[in-house]
């Protein structure tokens, strides 16, 4: 599984406006990964900003000053995504990137393909966008307007006696009086036809059949207390929703049911990173947990950057990346890491592996190859 990260850069305002809309308890931190939490999270879309939901994506030669949230392998392609709805593709392994048509021009912050032509990528506005063909051309196939209508039928039909079912409803109800204002900020799709996306206050929605019905998941993870969910993936047969103030919720049914997992973090986390015999779970301030069977973590050393980003090479090696630029290894599975030199402190936001095995980052400026220990001599011309 990919631990791609994220930040957001909202498209309409700057982020001394984002900052400025930020609530107190996401101030103070003086990070990047605060700013981008701002962004991401509570960035409102105005009723004047709408359109961006129908206004495509513009096309721009400026492709290495594009914010860049996220960047995952598509076959032997690569496909990053960031704002203002920009989709980048590379065939020649990250050393150059063309952009591709999007049909919005919100803030994308996450993209996933379970197989060389079938992707999804998630963001702001609710919205999930769908391509079939590698990344060519990409389709809306749900945004916040339908996805708030979809919660509050689901918590009307499963409405109960309880305290919880009717704040559920109070929610929904919310959701669709406030319209699409909230993002999506993470994904994760089984294959083809089975997948679902998670965001902001505890967003959720299924799909069974690639996108073309969606359902809502909300009631079923009502242990994540409406907190935001930043991060979702299959670690063996388990599937894992990580998220803010140390939500980690575990399913071993195939989603059908979650439960709020016995995790020590109690930070935020933005990913995850599976290692041959377990899970790592990165956030905050450098938080990275490493989970085994039978429930045991073990806190890994980390400097204090946050950390937003991992990948395994195809050495078998484990690499994270943080909001200072860093790049971490781990040759043992994960139960350390060490810093590896690597051109250019820029923000990591995601990474992933090119058909060559090298190394390839996104970040606040663009996406490229990453150069560590000689691995990349491409990177360094």
């Amino acid at each position: 599984m990919s631990g791609g990260g994220w930040m957001g850069v909202f498209p309409v305002i700057d982020m001394a406006e984002t900052l400025c809309n930020t609530p107190r308890r996401m101030r103070g931190r003086g990070t990047l990964a605060a700013l981008a939490a701002a962004s991401a999270l509570v960035s409102p879309l105005p009723a004047a900003a709408l359109d961006v939901l129908e206004r495509p994506a513009a096309l721009t030669a400026r492709l290495a000053s594009l914010v860049q949230l996220d960047v995952t392998n598509a076959g032997e392609r690569l496909v990053s995504v960031g704002e203002r709805g920009a989709i980048l593709l590379s065939d020649d392994r990250g050393m150059s990137w063309r952009q591709a048509v999007v049909p919005v021009s919100v803030t994308l912050t996450r993209v996933r393909f379970p197989d060389a032509k079938n992707g999804w990528a998630v963001g702001h506005g609710g919205v999930v966008l769908h391509t079939g063909d590698g990344g060519e051309t990409w389709s809306r196939q749900l945004d916040g307007i339908a996805a708030a209508r979809m919660e509050l039928a689901a918590a009307t039909a499963e409405m109960g006696d309880s305290d919880a079912s009717r704040r559920r409803l109070r929610e929904a109800e919310r959701l669709v009086a406030e319209g699409p204002d909230k993002p999506l900020l993470s994904l994760y799709f089984a294959d083809a036809r089975r997948g679902l996306v998670v965001g902001a206050y505890g967003l959720a929605f299924a799909t069974e059949d690639g996108g073309r019905t969606w359902s809502s998941l909300m009631g079923r993870l009502q242990a994540a207390d409406g907190r935001h969910l930043y991060a979702a993936g299959a670690v063996g047969d388990a599937l894992y929703i990580a998220g803010e103030q140390g939500v980690l919720l575990v399913s071993d049914d195939g989603g059908r049911t979650f439960s709020r997992a016995a995790f020590p973090g109690k930070g935020t986390s933005f990913g995850m990173l599976a290692a041959s015999s377990g899970v790592l779970v990165y956030g905050l301030k450098g938080s990275v947990h490493r989970g085994e069977a039978g429930g045991r973590w073990t806190r890994i050393d980390m400097p204090a950057a946050s950390v937003t980003a991992g990948a395994r090479l195809p050495d078998g090696a484990l690499v994270l990346g943080n909001e200072s630029g860093q790049i971490f290894r781990s040759r043992d599975d994960g139960r350390s890491f060490q810093p590896v030199p690597a051109d250019g402190r820029v923000p990591v936001t995601g990474l992933a592996v090119a058909a060559d095995g090298a190394l390839v980052r996104s970040g606040m400026r663009g996406v490229g190859r990453v150069a560590f220990d000689d691995n990349d001599e491409e990177a360094r011309k």
